[in-house]
């Protein structure tokens, strides 16, 4: 925290402009040593300033520097942001030319993590940067600014003061029970507050879901068994050639994957290995890898073939898809089939059915129930496994309740419930948490 530190906080490569950023102590310092054109050190606060970049006497390149002094910057730090003309030579050479001066390289995500350590955003605030720069459709750029914003952190405080009032007041009756004045803390006085407390975490993890779609997208299996048709599918809705589709079952014998958006939603479309009996070491590889996929995904289109009907292999497919996630899409419909199937029909030829599929999978998981007014979504999987500790605690204290044990041992779960509410905020953290947290920022944020 007392070195300066230093990194190019634009993408690498090519393009119209660079921007390498300084963060410490000596950042004003440290820069002038190499600018000429004002004196920095003289400089107000949050301006911009025309000069050039200097080794010795040796002109590198024509700048615009911004000078933003301590405490209304990113980090709290005295902040300079060198402007330079983007390239590889140029901007890595002023890079060079800072660490020469006295700056240290930043370690990925160190600026957030100053900002973070001195005190200008919490925890959450600052997963919700990441999350911010790595969204990839409006929703989810949408729910990372509304957490950038402090939302989570004002509802999680609201819980925490609630348990805390019930704490000290716990505390006050063990500390001075000679008062009479006193209100006594029972655990019939405590019972109401915590079945609140307990509904307002259900309805966060209830809406942890919503967040996650957002955030994550949602995971479409295509299953189903060789030659169905499975591969076309992904195709078609990609709107490209991603998968290789031949007429020789078990052509696709590992995953393929491509994305596309639905009602403001990322759709990751898993193409998967026929499924079937098979000796080839290298496909039953694949069919395992496929019912992984199948496990785990979000929805599952199983694929029939309507030439050949309902087989037995497709009847235990589908019984295997739990309800509420699965669709059935019969494909290959232009065949005449006099056996009814009564599932969505379609065939990848002409795409017929394959609008009726999308609006199938936004149906599925009511994409359009969810609120994108209200954006207070724990999406995060941290702060989700904190939030059902935090209800685990407070069942916990209500079953002791429940057993008439007494109000000091109750509150042992209500004050772990707060601690695990404070490690979501990072009021309460440790150093090892913090470094693998930040370590997956990008360098220069």
């Amino acid at each position: 925290m007392e070195d300066t530190i230093c990194s190019i906080a634009t993408s690498v490569g090519i393009g119209a402009i660079s921007i390498i950023r300084v963060s410490g102590e000596k950042a004003i310092a440290i820069v002038n040593k190499i600018f000429k054109g004002k004196n920095l050190e003289n400089c107000l606060t949050h301006t911009i300033h025309y000069g050039y970049i200097y080794e010795k006497n040796e002109k590198i390149d024509e700048v615009l520097v911004s000078v933003m002094r301590a405490p209304k910057t990113y980090t709290t730090e005295d902040i300079v942001e060198i402007n330079t003309h983007g390239g590889f030579v140029t901007t890595n050479k002023i890079l060079e030319l800072l660490l020469e001066n006295g700056c240290r390289l930043a370690e990925p995500g160190e600026f957030t993590k100053r900002a973070f350590l001195n005190g200008r955003i919490d925890l959450t605030q600052a997963e919700s940067v990441n999350d911010l720069i790595l969204a990839k459709t409006d929703k989810a750029r949408d729910l990372a600014l509304h957490n950038l914003d402090g939302q989570i952190k004002r509802k999680i405080n609201k819980i925490c003061t609630k348990l805390m009032d019930i704490m000290a007041n716990i505390e006050v009756n063990i500390d001075y029970p000679e008062y009479e004045d006193i209100e006594v803390i029972t655990n019939e006085k405590v019972l109401p507050i915590l079945n609140v407390v307990k509904k307002e975490l259900e309805d966060i993890l209830a809406n942890s879901k919503n967040g996650k779609l957002i955030k994550d997208g949602i995971d479409v299996a295509i299953v189903g068994r060789p030659n169905v048709g499975k591969s076309s599918i992904l195709n078609h809705l990609l709107k490209e050639d991603k998968a290789i589709v031949t007429n020789i079952a078990g052509t696709t014998r590992d995953i393929v994957e491509g994305a596309i958006i639905l009602n403001g939603f990322l759709i990751n479309l898993i193409d998967t290995a026929g499924l079937r009996k098979t000796k080839d070491v290298v496909e039953s590889i694949g069919v395992e890898k496929s019912k992984d996929v199948m496990h785990k995904a979000d929805v599952v289109i199983a694929v029939l073939n309507n030439e050949e009907g309902i087989t037995k292999e497709d009847e235990e497919l589908i019984a295997s898809i739990p309800v509420e996630k699965r669709i059935v899409f019969v494909n290959k419909s232009d065949i005449k089939n006099n056996r009814k199937i009564n599932y969505i029909k379609g065939n990848t030829k002409t795409d017929d059915g394959l609008d009726t599929l999308k609006k199938e999978i936004v149906n599925k998981l009511q994409l359009d129930k969810i609120n994108s007014k209200d954006m207070t979504y724990v999406a995060n999987a941290r702060q989700i496994d904190l939030i059902k500790k935090t209800f685990a605690s407070i069942e916990s204290a209500l079953s002791n309740i429940d057993s008439n044990m007494p109000i000091d041992i109750v509150e042992i779960d209500i004050n772990n419930a707060w601690k695990y509410l404070k490690e979501i905020t990072g009021e309460v953290y440790e150093d090892e948490l913090i470094n693998t947290l930040f370590s997956n920022f990008c360098v220069g944020k």
